[in-house]
């Protein structure tokens, strides 16, 4: 695992082999920082997003592990590695340098969104929720992610991440994205944002509040950010603070959505998708004009019902089955829905004045070749077939912009829609974020109560040894012929002494929001315990981390 030094004059000393111990030394290289800014899609204050250039080093079976330390470090042998070398583990305790000691892992969140990537792109990263887990795999074995979450839907592709190094894992991150799209680095960076910490928790409360969406407000992404959670129960390196964040942002998105009317209008791509047709024909045929809807997945389901809440009450439905047709059918009852299978596709869109798309096939359904000799519409929707393609990867081909008798809108079109009530939209988001505002100190709270957890394991385990010790000489005393109820009541008694000495400065360990202590005074504490009883707990953090990366290379 690459370490980098966090001091003043600490050198890249050695390379340490795993496997064989064989050292080599290489010069540092240290990473640069910049920062830029694009303008947030709903007027909220302009955040900074990080670029950085860095350097990474494969970790794996065989390959080294890479270490910083002061030039003067000495090292000793181990019993576990050659006697020329020395364990990862060991230099890191021995070098007063490690950063990773001094600085808390970052949260970073590296994403292409709607406001900042072309459909094109997005479509080439997109990560089905069946992949997820493998995603997160994949990405906690990169040398300094330590967890990870993959949030993929038609307008984002946002991976979230606890990373040990800011900049490398960013850069490691990043590589993984281009080798997985087939996307150049060079190109990725030229569209992605990035955000740490504070910055990338308050972008996912505002994702999750669906201030960032296409359309303010908008619920799916809400069950998507759901469904984050629910995939990464029980998978390696979704872990407590990814899982906690993710956890949070579900309840700010309920919250903002019951103490605000931010859902009221188009709340969902699917809706804007009806609103954006209905725009581009004319008002007197709303009522009358043929509707086809292609797919009756979740997606297609919601065009169907915002086209009948807008008073459209026959339409033909085209899928692979007929079982999903049926049932929506039974609930919207009043509603002529006609079923038609894909293999009527072509012929169905020959008779449609608008074609809704939203499938999950990999490769367009509709060509230039296909569309260009369809039967013309009539003048009174405006002489012109829309196609309004709501799937990424996209189901209607861009070629088809080249038939003079069709137009074709995708998911960034949407954005027409959007900007049709933009006063209100900001004075909504307004009201959302002073919801966000407060719901991000807390998780703020919660995540810097978690910097003493060790602490306090380290000093009940202290103090529990202590008490055994001296129960058992205690006990020994006595006899052995001493009753169950008496030795119950010592043990007891030495429970409830230690718990009451502990009280106080367990208090004093809890940093979450809760009292008017501060982060630094719980973190004063924290080491003054620390070197009252020799705890080394931060020793014990890095042996942790070091020991964790270790054994998930050597799987």
């Amino acid at each position: 695992m690459a370490v980098s030094s966090g001091f003043t004059g600490a050198k890249l000393e050695n390379w340490l082999l795993l496997c064989n111990g064989s050292p080599s030394p290489v010069p540092s290289q240290s990473p640069s920082r910049a920062s830029l800014s694009w303008p947030s899609p709903i007027g909220f204050p302009r955040r900074r997003f990080l670029s950085q250039r860095g350097v990474s080093v494969g970790v794996g079976f065989n390959r080294v592990v890479r270490c910083e330390v002061a030039a003067s470090d000495t090292v000793s042998g181990s019993p576990d590695v050659d006697t020329s070398s020395i364990s990862a583990l060991e230099q890191l305790k021995t070098s007063a340098a490690d950063r990773y000691t001094k600085e808390r892992s970052s949260i970073v969140v590296i994403g292409l969104s709607v406001h900042t990537t072309p459909v094109e792109m997005r479509e080439k990263l997109a990560i089905p929720e069946a992949e997820w887990p493998r995603a997160i795999g994949e990405l906690c074995s990169l040398n300094h992610i330590e967890e990870a979450a993959v949030l993929s839907t038609c307008n984002r592709m946002e991976i979230y991440v606890v990373a040990l190094s800011q900049h490398r894992g960013v850069k490691e991150v990043t590589e993984w994205m281009s080798k997985t799209s087939g996307i150049p680095v060079s190109e990725l960076c030229q569209h992605r944002f990035l955000l740490h910490n504070g910055d990338a928790t308050q972008h996912l409360f505002e994702v999750s509040a669906g201030l960032d969406s296409l359309v303010l407000g908008e619920g799916q992404i809400l069950a998507q950010v759901k469904q984050v959670v629910k995939v990464g129960q029980g998978v390696v390196g979704f872990g407590r603070n990814i899982s906690g964040l993710f956890k949070h942002a579900i309840t700010v998105g309920k919250r903002v959505r019951t103490e605000t009317n931010i859902a009221s209008g188009a709340v969902s791509v699917s809706s804007a998708a009806v609103e954006l047709a209905l725009m581009k024909i004319p008002e007197s045929c709303h009522g009358t004009a043929r509707m086809v809807v292609i797919g009756a997945g979740k997606m297609g389901k919601l065009v169907i019902k915002h086209l009948v809440a807008k008073g459209c009450t026959k339409m033909v439905i085209v899928n692979r089955s007929e079982e999903k047709v049926a049932a929506i059918r039974e609930e919207m009852k009043g509603v002529d829905i006609i079923y038609m299978p894909l293999t009527e596709m072509l012929k169905c869109a020959g008779e449609a004045d608008v074609i809704f798309t939203s499938t999950a096939s990999e490769t367009p359904l509709f060509l230039k070749e296909h569309v260009e000799t369809l039967p013309p519409v009539s003048s009174e929707v405006g002489g012109l077939r829309l196609f309004v393609d709501i799937s990424v990867p996209r189901n209607v081909g861009s070629c088809i912009a080249d038939v003079s008798t069709a137009r074709v809108y995708n998911v960034d079109d949407l954005k027409e829609v959007v900007a049709a009530n933009k006063e209100d939209r900001l004075r909504k988001a307004m009201e959302a974020q002073a919801i966000i505002s407060e719901e991000s100190k807390q998780f703020e709270a919660w995540r810097d109560s978690l910097e003493t957890v060790p602490t306090i394991k380290k000093l009940r385990a202290y103090a529990e040894r202590i008490r055994v010790a001296e129960l058992e000489k205690c006990l020994s005393k006595m006899g052995d012929d001493l009753p169950k109820k008496t030795r119950r009541a010592v043990d007891d008694l030495s429970r409830g002494i230690v718990n009451k000495l502990l009280h106080g400065p367990m208090q004093h360990l809890r940093c979450d929001g809760t009292d008017g202590r501060t982060l630094n005074e719980t973190l004063e504490n924290m080491h003054a315990l620390n070197r009252m009883f020799s705890l080394e707990t931060e020793i014990s953090l890095l042996e942790q981390k070091i020991r964790a990366k270790v054994e998930q290379i050597q799987k």
